[in-house]
């Protein structure tokens, strides 16, 4: 490829390039003519353009050593990745080795990494466990362990000193994007609950834990995440700095929902607490019939279905919400409107024909 003086060559190695953020991450660095991209995950990709996909186990050394041993063209490390496990403390192992066998591997093999970018969250800030401190800042104490990202952010403070790469922790609310077979997209969720509901000619009610409904919340577009993330890992002001990336507004679910069901031209229902994951498991055979009516894309029922996580956001019955000041403050100054958001992404499944 030519590149021309001006344009340095850039070579961004995504890790997690299936997920919501991994996947937006890449659509955006395509975009831009001076990046070439590696994306990494277990069930790999197909490679086009300026685009190569690697399957990769990150937990297996070996499987490191032998598939991103010889990338010395890298310059970039986009750290997106997750392992599930069932509980706090196993989440920890995992986790940090993965990003351990991606950063070490790479390291030793490529000259000129400039930076090592980390995706976290508000779990950093102990969102997941209840009633935190809002809004909360890049400045506040960690909490008691086990907590992976911490380790995962330690690993890199201290890897990083007398480095010449910097490094980066990004830190978004709850993502709204794209992707499939993904078990954290709550814009999927709620569009296939509502396209499950108007099917059976019921009214869109929201599943959530009494005193979730009218609590402060706030969301990050992929889009916009996938901007800040490269922003913060070229702008050598963010060297070594977390930031909190945020749409900008808050919502209360007690407003955005009768708004999603005018979308879905459904009536609203008063809250009902119920878990999604149980009231959905057995919709599977609707879901079929309901792809054959309207001749949607034949998208399986659990490459669709985010219940765990949707009964995860849906049960926070305290405020959740960041402080996304600093990022404006060195230089980030985009916003997204949520609700404009979230109907941008019930268009896009329509258009992908995975919902009515």
């Amino acid at each position: 490829m030519n590149h021309d003086a001006t344009t340095t060559r850039k070579v961004a190695l995504v890790a997690g390039a299936q997920g919501v953020i991994g996947r937006n991450l890449i659509d955006y660095l395509v975009t831009q003519d001076d990046w070439e991209v590696i994306g990494l995950s277990r069930r790999g990709g197909r490679s086009e353009g300026l685009v190569r996909h690697v399957a990769v186990d990150l937990l297996d050394k070996d499987d490191c050593h032998e598939k991103l041993g010889g990338l010395s063209e890298v310059t970039h490390i986009f750290y997106a990745a997750y392992q599930d496990r069932p509980t706090w403390a196993e989440l920890v192992p995992p986790n940090l080795a993965m990003l351990v066998n991606a950063v070490e591997t790479i390291e030793a093999a490529a000259a000129n990494l400039q930076h090592v970018s980390l995706m976290q969250g508000y779990k950093v800030y102990g969102g997941h466990l209840g009633p935190f401190k809002t809004p909360a800042r890049e400045t506040d104490a960690y909490f008691m362990p086990p907590e992976f990202m911490f380790d995962q952010q330690t690993f890199l403070e201290g890897r990083q000193k007398g480095k010449a790469w910097t490094w980066s922790a990004i830190r978004p609310a709850v993502v709204g994007g794209f992707a499939l077979g993904n078990p954290m997209n709550l814009a999927m969720a709620i569009a296939v609950y509502a396209s499950i509901s108007k099917e059976l000619g019921l009214p869109l009610r929201f599943p959530g834990k009494p005193g979730a409904y009218d609590k402060l919340l706030e969301m990050t577009d992929s889009g916009l995440l996938a901007r800040a993330t490269v922003w913060a890992a070229t702008d050598p002001k963010c060297a070594n700095q977390a930031f909190n990336i945020n749409n900008g507004d808050l919502f209360r679910w007690s407003e955005m929902w009768p708004k999603i069901a005018r979308y879905f031209e459904l009536e609203v229902a008063p809250p009902l607490p119920m878990s999604l994951h149980i009231v959905m498991a057995d919709k599977e055979p609707l879901w079929n019939a309901i792809i054959k009516k309207y001749d949607l894309g034949p998208h399986p029922y659990k490459d669709v279905s985010s219940w765990g996580f949707g009964d995860f956001v849906f049960s926070w019955d305290y405020d959740m919400f960041a402080d996304g000041s600093k990022a404006r403050r060195f230089g980030f100054h985009e916003y997204m409107d949520t609700e404009a958001m979230f109907f941008a992404l019930f268009d896009d499944f329509r258009r992908r024909k995975i919902i009515p």
